[in-house]
């Protein structure tokens, strides 16, 4: 299908499709949404060169992050050594993989609808996965290939990869336990996101598991970053009954709990244990280094890019995996105080 059969359908001029599709600022809303719907439902793809329109195919993988995500904004790696490992990867199939930063003040649905109407890419990653998330329904009606880096409650109509939030939680929960700790922490992120709906039922069905008494008090949503983690200690410390170890769904958070304990003349592990998710080359820096779980965060990129690259073999394939991971123990954790 091309631009003018597009506007034939919606009884709208080429012009008015085009800025439509472009996002430009002279057309309705109400208007844009029509054409973007269209263009989703009936396989519209603006090619973007003349190579492109030849082969049918642009041979670029697009990667989609929303630039409004606190770890994004506390400068994490994770996602930089991710797409570096994809490039290796995609480079050496002679694909190009292109970001696509999402504004945290644009709606992510609707800037979807944008790149797939405009043909931008034969396949696309898309983060920061939500539990129920209209991207999945809008992804799936379009004919294209996709992979989510994170689940959603569909997890079984779509293909994804994800870390193994509820095996970490539940590792450290145990080695919590057999340390004589009772009340323990755990916080989430704030927002609608997938991961914080997947901790808090693993919270409650590990502390059911391990026989522990289970107080969803204590689990607590909180900004992912250095100042989040000041604010959750802080909170904590504040408690009549407080809890005695802290898991950090986030790892820079430490640099804050750290400073809050050191501030109110305690120490980690002494007097608060703390873990944290996953272990990162910034943590070497806290004394006593923290407890967290190594994963292979290179090997994480090149299986998405090797699995985005089968889907453009089979779009009906499906994947549906759990990054592994190793616990570390360090002196972050003690017996309960």
């Amino acid at each position: 299908m091309n631009i003018k059969t597009l506007a034939h359908h919606l009884d709208l001029s080429i012009g008015t499709v085009s800025r439509a599709l472009n996002g430009k600022p002279d057309v309705s809303a109400a208007t844009r949404k029509r054409v973007l719907e269209a263009a989703v439902e009936l396989g519209y793809s603006a090619n973007a060169s003349g190579r492109s329109l030849r082969r049918g195919t642009t041979q670029t993988i697009a990667f989609m992050l929303e630039t409004g995500q606190s770890d994004l904004r506390s400068g994490d790696n994770f996602f930089m050594r991710v797409i570096d490992a994809m490039q290796a990867t995609l480079a050496g199939q002679g694909y190009d993989l292109v970001i696509l930063p999402c504004h945290s003040s644009s709606d992510p649905t609707e800037y979807l609808q944008r790149v797939i109407a405009r043909g931008m890419a034969d396949a696309i990653i898309v983060t920061a996965t939500r539990r129920d998330d209209p991207r999945i329904a809008l992804l799936s009606k379009s004919r294209l290939p996709f992979l989510t880096l994170g689940r959603t409650a569909q997890a079984d109509t779509h293909p994804w990869i994800d870390l193994d939030f509820e095996g970490i939680l539940d590792r450290t929960l145990q080695e919590l336990a057999s340390l004589g700790h009772k009340r323990i922490a755990v916080t989430v992120p704030e927002g609608g996101s997938n991961i914080a709906s997947l901790l808090r039922e693993a919270y409650a069905a590990s502390h059911a598991r391990i026989g522990l008494p289970c107080d969803t008090g204590l689990v607590i949503p909180t900004e992912v970053s250095e100042y989040g983690g000041n604010a959750v200690t802080r909170h904590i410390l504040g408690m009549p009954d407080r809890p005695t170890a802290l898991i950090l769904n986030y790892e820079l958070m430490a640099f804050g709990v750290y400073t809050a304990l050191t501030e109110a003349g305690l120490a980690a592990g002494r007097d608060l244990s703390v873990a944290a998710f996953r272990r990162s080359r910034q943590l070497r820096f806290l004394h006593p280094t923290i407890t967290a779980c190594d994963m292979d965060i290179e090997a994480l990129g090149t299986t998405l890019a090797q699995e985005t690259l089968a889907l453009l073999q089979d779009p009906d394939r499906r994947i549906g995996q759990l990054w592994p991971f190793d616990f570390v123990r360090t002196d972050s954790l003690g017996p309960a105080p």
